[in-house]
């Protein structure tokens, strides 16, 4: 069977009684139906974020368990368990921008290109990337001008690409500036784009 439109084309749309569906139940619900060959793979999909949810429950009262510890034993208040643990859980996140992001690439690379530490370092040298530069980006220190070019040929990446991550804001310090300035964060980034 085929629907049609007002001007006789005919649509992708068939219906055809002798293919099987399957049900898909959640909570003793049934909130879908599909053909046996992705059945599967949508319900490993649900059951791995299922699992994933728990182990992240299972983390961060992990985390709440060792903050409090610690702070206990530096002789704190059970006040600043949740200050603490936004910290931790800041520095455990991926950055987007800043130094911080560009060193973070580098170690990528360095996996990428599986080699030790010592290989690596003879390895951006060989880009005029000098050793003294390499561990200044690690410890955290602004990147300069002229460090782009050979990080832009170790990392694979324009120029372009590694000036707008180290000089891009994390959604945090948007979020600080925005209400500094009394503005929304869509107008600030809006700002920036310009």
């Amino acid at each position: 069977m085929r629907f049609m439109k007002k001007n006789n084309h005919s649509l992708r749309f068939q219906l055809n009684p002798y293919r099987a569906y399957i049900p898909i139940s959640y909570e003793e619900m049934e909130v879908g139906f599909c053909t046996p060959e992705f059945a599967d793979r949508i319900l490993e999909i649900f059951n791995d974020y299922e699992r994933l949810q728990d182990e992240n429950e299972t983390l961060n009262r992990a985390l709440k368990m060792a903050c409090l510890d610690l702070i206990k034993e530096l002789g704190g208040n059970a006040l600043q368990l949740e200050r603490r643990i936004r910290q931790y859980q800041e520095q455990a996140k991926r950055p987007e921008h800043g130094t911080r992001a560009i060193a973070f690439l580098l170690r990528e690379r360095q996996q990428e290109l599986k080699v030790s530490n010592r290989d690596f370092v003879r390895f951006c040298n060989s880009y005029k990337l000098t050793p003294p530069e390499l561990r200044d980006i690690f410890n955290g220190k602004d990147i300069s001008d002229q460090q782009l070019k050979p990080l832009s040929r170790i990392l694979g990446k324009s120029v372009e690409e590694l000036i707008e991550v180290r000089d891009g804001f994390s959604d945090n310090e948007l979020n600080r500036l925005a209400r500094i300035l009394g503005t929304s964060n869509e107008e600030l980034a809006e700002l920036f784009k310009s």
